[in-house]
């Protein structure tokens, strides 16, 4: 009887550090493939962007050779605020490049331009601005608080805010330069971009994107309508976003279109 209860203990003990190691080796298999995967952005509103043979002259005067030689996309998709009349709004945008820059046409109808907050770094989303969303790799992903992508706001007085890797807001007036040009309740925007990829860095050397021929990027631009409340009355962006939320593109770069560079 002895012996027998023996054996069992010695089973017993055997059994359990062979599931222990199996339990372990089980985890060990289940992490691994976890953190080797990868963040695959979905191409979607996938578009062909021109080759500008001659730069163009951000002067607002829509007469640039290359603005004459593409199409314009419209500005058409409510991500916030409730629907809005032709004379309220009315936007669309041209796109172009060069291997130093993307250049971006907006023209906007907006029946008033409104700047409330002076300080370029309060409450910038709340006032008339054009926001212009650039992702250099097209990944997707997580980009609020990481130069993954950038959400530059353009604001009326040609100031460019997007939050930092600290979670605070920054000129990146350097980025992104532009020139508009109102002529009643019609603005003409034209916009060069320089383009930075993940590595960039705030308060480092960083060296600009140089952009060829079939490359990819993720691209959006939108438009912060008020009219004089506290708070923006319309966002109203370039690409559909399924679903009920649709101010998703200053945290989240899936939803950025694809643009794709040609000659």
């Amino acid at each position: 009887m002895k012996k027998i209860t023996f054996i069992f203990i010695i089973v017993s003990i055997l059994g359990y550090t062979q599931g222990k190691e199996n339990n372990n080796l089980d985890k060990s298999s289940v992490s691994t493939p976890l953190n080797q995967t990868t963040h695959t952005k979905k191409d979607h509103q996938i578009r062909k962007v021109k080759k500008a043979v001659i730069v163009p002259k951000l002067d607002g005067k829509m007469d640039d050779p290359i603005w004459k030689e593409t199409l314009w996309y419209g500005l058409d998709q409510k991500w916030l605020g409730s629907s809005y009349e032709f004379n309220d709004f009315f936007g669309r945008y041209k796109i172009a490049w060069t291997p130093e820059a993307l250049y971006l046409l907006v023209e906007i109808k907006d029946n008033i331009l409104y700047d409330q907050h002076k300080d370029p770094l309060k409450l910038w989303w709340d006032d008339d601005c054009v926001e212009i969303f650039i992702d250099a790799d097209n990944s997707g992903g997580n980009h609020q608080y990481t130069n993954n992508a950038f959400a530059y706001h353009v604001a009326l007085d040609g100031n460019v805010v997007d939050l930092d890797q600290n979670q605070k807001p920054v000129l990146y007036n350097n980025h992104v330069s532009t020139k508009r040009v109102t002529n009643n309740d019609v603005s003409v925007w034209e916009f060069e971009i320089i383009v930075y990829d993940d590595s960039y860095k705030e308060g480092k050397v960083n060296d600009p994107l140089i952009l060829n021929k079939d490359q990819k990027l993720g691209f959006a631009v939108a438009y912060n309508d008020n009219d004089g409340s506290a708070e923006r009355e319309n966002f109203i962006g370039s690409v559909f976003i399924p679903g009920e939320e649709k101010n998703l593109g200053w945290i989240n770069a899936d939803v950025f279109g694809t643009i794709i560079l040609v000659e």
